[in-house]
């Protein structure tokens, strides 16, 4: 009898074994599902960002006219465009109670939505953010955003109440310089009334 016994606690430990690991994984895909989040959130995944062309830019900036409006353009592969993101983040916390409107532009290709989803998840911005549609005439989309712009990143717009651009940035700017804008847009004349 001895003789059989390890061959039958061999046999019970590679159950045992054999079960525990089922229980594990079967934890393990409970746990992955139940961390997924749901159909019903009310946040849009990044990875849903609405795709704009320079015609819906320009529907876009016709839902803020009227109201000042910093509008930046960014990338994960830009480091300044990273650089640069919290701070219109702090701006915009700091700013919207005076009436100013953000929004941002991402020109990150589909291969870059992961790095485009966790940089928005770690920088929680309260604006909405879009995404250059793929396949666009990219130099005929810079010139209709603005006919200053190269292309050159990050380019941040300062559009008036009346929707006409005051002022644009290229590059990396100081926070001075951002606030001096923010001034400019929040000061400027309403344009509803004018009728432009």
């Amino acid at each position: 009898m001895l003789f059989k016994w390890p061959q039958t606690f061999r046999l019970l430990s590679a159950a045992a074994l054999s079960l525990a690991l089922a229980g594990v994984s079967n934890l393990s895909l409970a746990q992955t599902a139940s961390s997924k989040p749901s159909a019903k959130s009310s946040k849009p995944a990044a990875a849903d960002l609405p795709l704009i062309d320079l015609a819906g830019y320009n529907q876009v900036l016709a839902k803020y006219r009227g109201k000042p409006l910093v509008v930046t353009f960014w990338a994960t592969w830009c480091e300044p465009c990273r650089d640069e993101f919290p701070l219109l983040v702090e701006l915009q916390k700091q700013y919207a109670p005076q009436g100013l409107a953000i929004f941002g532009v991402s020109l990150d290709d589909d291969a870059d939505m992961n790095l485009v989803r966790r940089f928005l998840t770690r920088n929680q911005p309260g604006f909405s953010n879009y995404r250059q549609k793929p396949g666009i005439d990219v130099d005929a989309f810079y010139r209709g955003v603005n006919p200053a712009w190269t292309g050159t990143m990050p380019e941040t717009i300062f559009y008036g109440r009346d929707g006409r651009i005051i002022g644009h940035f290229v590059g990396a700017q100081p926070r001075a310089a951002f606030e001096e804008g923010i001034r400019q847009v929040l000061g400027s004349p309403g344009g509803q009334a004018s009728g432009h």
